[in-house]
Formats: C-alpha cells, structure tokens, sequence
C-alpha cells in the first residue's frame, strides 16, 4: 500500500514502484519510490524483502551516474520527504516507450526457452548446440511489450518494436540499449561481476525531445548478475538476483503449481533473508560500498 507523503498525491502503483505528483500540479516531476514489494511470474508476492527498496534505489543513482556519458537519466533530485528518504528519486516525467529493451550476452531464461524452441531469441538467430549460461557471439537486443501488472511481458522481434514505435526511434533504443549493456557489463566484470542479462526503460522529455533513461537501472530486479569465478555453462548460475525467490517457488519446498493460476504462497523467513543478502551483496559487489 502506498504511503502518504506531504506534498506529493499517489498516481500509480507498479509491481515494486510508486509513483506520485506534486500536489501542487504546477510542474511536471514525479517522486519515484522504491518499495520492498517483490515480484515473480507476473505476481507480486504476499511477502516483502525488507531493505530492498534502498538497495534499488541506491543500485541505480550509482548505475545512473556510470552511464551518464552514453545517455542522460530522468534523476533530478534525492532529496525526497522523511518517508521515503533513501528509497526515492524525484525525477523528470518522462513520456514512457511501450517496449521493455532487453539486452542478454548470455544464454538463459526466456531467451534459452526460445531458443530451445526455435534456434533465435526475439528473431535473432543463434549457432547451433549452446546451453545454458552459454556466452554469445556479441549482445543481442531482445525487446518485450510492457504488461500491465498481473500480465506477462512478450518477447517481439525488432520488427514489431519498429511497427510500435517507428523506425527511427527503435534502432536508436537499440543502439542506447547495446551501447549501455556492454559498459556495464564491463564494469562489472571488473568486480568479478558478469551481467548476463538486463533490461532498461526509456522515454522521451517533452520539453527537450530527448530519449532519456527512466525507470531504474541495472538492478537485481532488472538483471541477472552472476558470480564471474563461479561461471560454469550447462548449468542454472550462482545469481545475486531473485532468480533465487524463483527457484523456491518452483520448488516442491514452496507447495506452489505454477500452472494452476493461483497466486504463489508467503516465502519463508530463510527466503526473505537469503534474498536480502544477495540483494545487499550485488551492491557491495558492484559499489564497493555497504548499506
């Protein structure tokens, strides 16, 4: 349940994120804030991993300011009410693009699905015989239409991204988006980090015309991030992401049937703490600092 925070009116809920405006309604920024909701499967889930708000926001200022050369990002302020201080941004209300701009240099999840099925992932084609946790040739941008929360995220091609939001302006989210992967998968392959896959959000100021990086940023939310010195393909990876809450609920432990419809069960306690620590850990990885 969203907060109440003088000055700002709630506008939006997402699966993680709340947003509001300025009560005021006489400028166009927006006060993002970083629950500790979490999400799986298209549900969020009964549970909430406390301290992962602080550690999204915290995770993207430092994201946002090493990719700050390539693109600019809609952050224009951290000072935020007592509320929510060290788990939101104000930032520029951006007009959103409807694609997910996925960026994977690795093989697995739902590009290794495809790929099984197919020998492409989002219509781009791969060699023959790779397995999980295979790295490919070179990064490859793999879009999704954004679903509503409760609604699963599509994997399309770069034609349908195209058709959505013209020519131009998709090969300039492609570009952005492998232009921005490879950075940071740099970075964090200097930390004994590998990024396997990520995905960014963009929209345009109204103001500028400008294509701005929004939402958050390189996130274990947004991203799977694996231990380089643990890397094995043929393989599910050691992560510090929630690919770990995934795997508890697909497990016989949780109780849950993915297939049923039902929404998934309260995690445990050692599921909470677990997944809080890896959450903690990609940032102290990543920063070099301790929340």
């Amino acid at each position: 349940m969203a907060v109440e925070i003088p000055g700002w009116r709630h506008i939006y809920s997402g699966k993680v994120r709340d947003l509001y405006a300025p009560e005021s309604g006489s400028d166009d920024r927006v006060l993002v804030v970083a629950s500790d909701r979490i999400s799986a499967y298209d549900f969020v889930l009964p549970t909430e991993i406390p301290g992962k708000g602080e550690v999204l926001t915290a995770m993207s200022v430092w994201w946002f300011e090493q990719l700050a050369s390539i693109v600019p990002n809609h952050v224009i302020s951290l000072e935020v009410p007592e509320p929510v201080t060290g788990r939101a941004m104000i930032c520029r209300n951006l007009k959103m693009f409807p694609v997910e701009c996925v960026a994977r240099g690795y093989l697995t999840g739902s590009g290794l699905a495809d790929y099984r099925a197919t020998g492409e992932v989002c219509g781009v084609a791969l060699p023959p015989g790779m397995q999980d946790g295979d790295r490919l040739p070179q990064p490859i941008f793999t879009p999704a239409t954004k679903a509503a929360v409760g609604d699963h995220d599509e994997n399309v091609d770069f034609a349908t991204v195209a058709a959505e939001i013209g020519t131009e302006d998709a090969h300039r989210l492609r570009e952005l988006t492998l232009s921005l992967y490879e950075h940071a998968e740099a970075i964090a392959r200097e930390r004994g980090v590998i990024l396997a896959d990520t995905k960014f959000e963009f929209g345009r100021d109204t103001k500028t015309g400008e294509i701005v990086l929004g939402d958050e940023v390189l996130t274990p939310d947004s991203s799977r991030f694996w231990a380089a010195d643990e890397w094995q393909p043929g393989r599910a990876q050691p992560s510090f992401d929630k690919q770990f809450v995934r795997d508890w609920l697909t497990s016989e432990a949780s109780g849950w049937d993915r297939t049923s419809g039902e929404a998934p069960p309260p995690l445990t306690q050692e599921v909470v703490e677990r997944t809080s620590e890896r959450y903690r850990d990609a940032y102290r990885r990543l920063t070099g600092k301790s929340l």
